[in-house]
């Protein structure tokens, strides 16, 4: 590795070359106000707000854009720098709504926290506010382009890391603003929900829509039946909204929690997440063994599904026709589970506590997603809205005693907790594919080749002879490669590249889904995915089809795996949508 020695504000430092200046800054415990820059894009020097000086030179840079240069001295703070700096940021608060206290962002905003670190209380600019309206016209994400301050970051995240093209900036100069692509509402764009835009943005600009008040009523309402899931990836991540690290494993006090909130009953998506194993995995067997279409590609991202719907619609007859565990959760919470208390199903009201703002679009997707009669999930919330439903009702989450889920349709093995990291539904597949192929159990269960976060990771898995050869793909923007790979084989009638793929939008896979904790970077998401492994080893059943409930549901009431109540309950079919081209 090459180095370049210099200095910050006279002390020295030795960094990679390449370093830019805000990172270099960084490791000698500099912090250089931004409102552009973050560690998942390429910068772009947008804001202005970072710009430092260098010994002997007239002009300003930007740090965050510029990379440091042997021998150098950066100034980074100084009067004249904290000038301009706070001129900046008045320019921008001038431009802005002043109605913080309303704002979905108010108290996590990063243009509020850099206003309050200069003490800015008064803008010597002539407000010039945008006069657009409120985009809400997709049922998971609001668009508030007045309080857009044109970092740029949403239409990178969409462009670059989501390859979806759903964003893009109309105009120039002042008139300058963020838009959906063509200047069209966004439920006419490519987007797929993902919600990555919204957890990159610094300010209000994009955010979740909020269905706290719409569980509140339910939770009122004594005709109702309250029934709650919650998702693998969001026990590791909403404790940090109550100054818990991120990876803490909280599904007991998020148990305990949900107690306290007055819901009826506490069921654990992991507990899905394993029905799905058994229904993808058997589905995988019957394809494998029986010359059906491969790879099968794995349906549990519902963002990564809208995708494939809208521009890999050839893939469909790759998917998995295996339902998303939220979806399977909420069909055997108004069937299976209403059976046994007693209850009519539509007295039950299905709420979801998911990692992902898709998922408040996937419960809407297709007739399928009525399974049991009735809208099988009624509403879904963010890991953000949990952590302010928790909030609004004066519970101390981090001193909550734990607690246990309910059951028939609450107990979880470790491969269904490791669902919420990129690979992890790929290794609990194995885990169980393996049992359901050979009639053996798996011992080394431990898939190091597709853990890690490389953008895509293959391997080969041996079941007694037979090489199965995986993909596992994260972030949009990685999964095209696979695509050409797999089409390229079917075009010239060969033997597919692989046999199964494993597809998550998000980076990272579901622990950094659009609905998490803001300011989720890779150092954040490997605490994350290192809780779900440390939970998945500290279970007493690390397999699938080894899970007792999981037994009990199909010998009560489900049949076998891949049967036909199986089938009308737990899996679904593709829709060929619109076709965007990029």
């Amino acid at each position: 590795m090459e180095t370049v020695n210099i200095k910050i504000n006279g002390k020295p430092v030795v960094v990679e070359k390449g370093t830019k200046i805000l990172a270099a800054a960084k490791k000698v415990g500099i912090k250089i106000p931004t409102l552009c820059a973050h560690n998942d894009l390429e910068p772009w020097a947008a804001c202005g707000i970072c710009v430092v000086k260098v010994e002997g030179s007239p002009r300003m840079v930007r740090a965050c854009a510029t990379d440091v240069v042997e021998g150098q001295n950066y100034i980074t703070h100084d009067a004249e720098l904290q000038g301009v700096r706070k001129t900046v940021i008045e320019m921008i608060l001038a431009d802005h709504p002043n109605d913080c206290l309303r704002c979905a962002r108010n108290g996590v905003c990063e243009l509020q926290d850099i206003a309050a670190d200069f003490a800015i209380r008064e803008i010597p600019f002539k407000r010039n506010v945008k006069d657009v309206a409120i985009d809400d016209s997709t049922p998971s994400l609001i668009f508030d382009q007045k309080k857009c301050i044109n970092c740029g970051r949403c239409v990178q995240v969409c462009q670059q890391l989501q390859n979806v093209w759903a964003l893009e900036f109309i105009g120039r100069g002042e008139g300058t603003r963020m838009a959906g692509a063509g200047d069209v509402l966004m439920s006419e764009t490519p987007c797929i929900k993902c919600g990555q835009c919204s957890a990159h943005c610094p300010v209000g600009a994009i955010y979740e829509k909020d269905e706290t008040t719409t569980v509140i009523n339910a939770l009122k309402d004594p005709e109702l039946h309250v029934a709650v899931q919650i998702a693998p990836a969001v026990r590791v991540a909403v404790g940090e909204a109550f100054g818990m690290e991120p990876g803490s494993i909280s599904t007991g006090k998020i148990y305990a929690a949900l107690r306290m909130l007055g819901f009826d009953a506490i069921f654990d998506t992991n507990f899905a997440a394993d029905l799905t194993i058994m229904e993808e995995g058997s589905e995988f067997v019957h394809r494998l063994t029986n010359q059906g279409v491969l790879p099968l590609i794995t349906s549990c991202c519902p963002a990564w599904v809208d995708f494939m719907e809208k521009y890999a619609n050839d893939m469909i007859p790759n998917f998995s026709t295996a339902k998303s565990p939220q979806m399977m959760q909420g069909a055997v919470t108004k069937t299976y589970y209403a059976q046994k208390v007693n209850i009519p199903r539509e007295k039950i009201y299905s709420v979801s506590v998911m990692p992902c703002t898709a998922k408040k679009f996937e419960i809407t997707r297709c007739d399928d997603m009525k399974s049991s009669g009735c809208d099988d999930v009624d509403v879904v919330l963010t890991t953000r809205e949990l952590a302010r439903l928790i909030k609004r009702s004066g519970i101390d989450f981090a001193t909550l005693e734990d607690e246990q889920a309910d059951s028939p349709i609450g107990h979880y093995t470790g491969a269904g907790t490791i669902f919420g990291a990129t690979g992890g539904v790929m290794e609990a597949a194995i885990r169980s594919a393996y049992t359901l192929v050979t009639g053996e159990e798996l011992e080394e269960i431990d898939i190091d080749a597709v853990r890690g976060m490389d953008g895509v990771k293959v391997g080969e898995v041996d079941i007694k002879g037979t090489k199965i050869k995986v993909a596992v793909a994260h972030g949009m923007a990685n999964v095209q490669s696979l695509i050409d790979e797999v089409r390229q084989a079917r075009e010239k009638g060969s033997e597919p590249p692989y046999h199964f793929i494993e597809v998550m939008a998000c980076k990272g896979g579901c622990i950094a889904g659009g609905g998490q904790p803001y300011f989720t970077d890779d150092e954040v998401r490997a605490k994350r995915i290192a809780g779900l492994y440390q939970d998945d080893k500290e279970c007493t059943i690390r397999k699938s089809h080894q899970n007792p409930e999981i037994k009990q549901i199909y010998a009560e009431f489900l049949g076998e795996p891949n049967g036909h109540k199986a089938h009308e309950l737990l899996h679904t079919h593709y829709i060929p949508r619109q076709k965007y081209k990029k």
